[in-house]
């Protein structure tokens, strides 16, 4: 592990209180576009998604979780010996999709280490109007079922990852989490990858 690309103790008390956090790594020129094609050759549609199998349809997909920066990140927030979760997704936000309700993709356990982790890939420029992922920092300590969740709207302090091609959106797993409406006349694709810790900690694994 690089330690250069490790997490620091602000970093990592920002993490916690937070939920989240968003990084765009370097990669070659061109390395996000190809992504992007490749994507796009696809045809995902809400009735033909590749689910888990995206990794096999787009192999690039490991480059982005085996870069040194995100690695060092995912170590830092879930233990140097975290595993890649064989669940994985290509959410695709078509032009006129309205938004999800407010969601939790687990149930909140409230654990004092931090056990799972999202992250989210963006191989595009995500503009306001595209319906990109919306969060609320902070709730990934608060567990409310879902049904509940559907009737809220929009909240004060929410964030949109409206970011640029090669961002990462990583996540505390039980953050509260929607995607919003695509207004635009361009599809949104976000590829979703889960990261678990395999042991507890016994020493800090961040800077």
């Amino acid at each position: 592990m690089n330690k250069n690309y490790l997490l620091n103790n602000s970093q990592i008390a920002d993490f916690i209180i937070k939920g989240y956090l968003i990084v765009k790594p370097t990669f070659n020129p061109g390395f996000h576009q190809s992504v992007l094609s490749k994507l796009e050759g696809l045809n995902i549609t809400p009735d033909n998604n590749p689910g888990n199998e995206i990794l096999a349809k787009v192999p690039e997909l490991q480059e982005v979780w085996d870069h040194p920066e995100v690695k060092g990140i995912l170590a830092s927030l879930v233990g140097n010996d975290f595993a890649m979760l064989p669940h994985r997704h290509c959410h695709l936000n078509v032009p006129g999709i309205r938004s999800q309700v407010w969601h939790q993709d687990g149930i909140n356990f409230r654990h004092n280490t931090i056990r799972k982790l999202l992250g989210m890939y963006y191989p595009q420029t995500v503009t306001k109007n595209m319906g990109p992922t919306a969060l609320v920092p902070g709730t990934h300590f608060r567990n409310a079922p879902s049904d509940r969740m559907a009737s809220y709207g929009n909240f004060r302090y929410q964030v949109l990852a409206t970011v640029e091609a090669g961002s990462i959106l990583i996540t505390h797993y039980d953050i509260w989490h929607a995607a919003t409406a695509n207004t635009s006349d361009k599809n949104r694709y976000m590829l979703k990858f889960l990261f678990d810790r395999k042991s507890d900690p016994i020493d800090p694994s961040w800077d």
